[in-house]
């Protein structure tokens, strides 16, 4: 299980869904309102926003609510004022943690996600303290079942990616994220449809950790994760077959 936490908890996180699904189109509102007030509203000229909407699209987000937020965040409607921030910090093991956050009240947030550090044995750290241990990439998850590897692999990087592997019963492909877009298109033209797509925030190395470990960064990973202004986590771990199996096992 690798550290890039919305990435290697995906499948977990899809069973969770429908239970949040109140919370999840929140968090997607206000990415898409951040994305249409930075680039405009119109998803053809504005990459972003059109990213953002089929983030919203994926979970059934109803299109009233996606034609609000653009207005939102495009200033045709009030509650536009949101910001983003980065907050960056270390977990038990000097795990690196990088929130990506989208809030209305940073005086709010602020103290909210340092206690949820507080709390993991963590501290919250100053800006620029660990976003230099990560590469964003366009990250895609599909099924081992849903392509054969070299077919995949031929057109992954005929598009554009940079590496596809298989890990446990996924190909994970990386690109770029210029080439997002062209991988997307290539697989789509494929008929081959990703469990998950993304822009993810990706670690140059990871620190693999024990059992006793393992679950208090988890703890931390979900409780940020959980948080309705953080819309992204990543973090620099790896749990190891064996110990995740055990933890599995409680």
């Amino acid at each position: 299980m690798a550290g890039h936490s919305h990435w290697a908890g995906i499948k977990h996180k899809k069973a969770l869904v429908d239970a949040k699904r109140g919370k999840m189109w929140s968090k997607l509102s206000k990415a898409i309102i951040v994305a249409a007030k930075m680039g405009g509203g119109d998803p053809d000229a504005n990459l972003r926003l059109r990213y953002a909407i089929d983030d919203a699209k994926a979970v059934s987000m109803p299109k009233d609510n996606i034609q609000r937020a653009i207005k939102k965040g495009s200033g045709e409607l009030d509650g536009g004022n949101i910001e983003e921030i980065i907050y960056e910090g270390y977990g038990t093991a000097g795990v690196a943690v990088l929130c990506e956050v989208l809030t209305d009240n940073r005086n709010r947030t602020a103290p909210e996600i340092r206690k949820i550090f507080e709390m993991a044995n963590g501290k919250l750290g100053s800006t620029g303290c660990v976003a230099w241990m990560f590469d964003t990439k366009g990250l895609f998850l599909i099924s081992a079942d849903a392509a054969d590897e070299d077919t995949l692999m031929e057109l992954a990087l005929e598009a554009g990616a940079e590496d596809v592997k298989l890990e446990a019963d996924s190909f994970e492909i990386t690109c770029d994220p210029t080439a997002f877009q062209d991988v997307t298109a290539a697989l789509s033209q494929a008929d081959i449809k990703p469990e998950a797509s993304q822009l993810a925030r990706v670690p140059q190395n990871t620190v693999d950790l024990g059992a006793s470990d393992a679950r208090k960064v988890l703890r931390l990973i979900e409780r940020l994760d959980d948080h309705d202004d953080v819309q992204a986590v990543s973090a620099n771990f790896n749990i190891p077959d064996d110990v995740m199996a055990e933890i599995g096992e409680e």
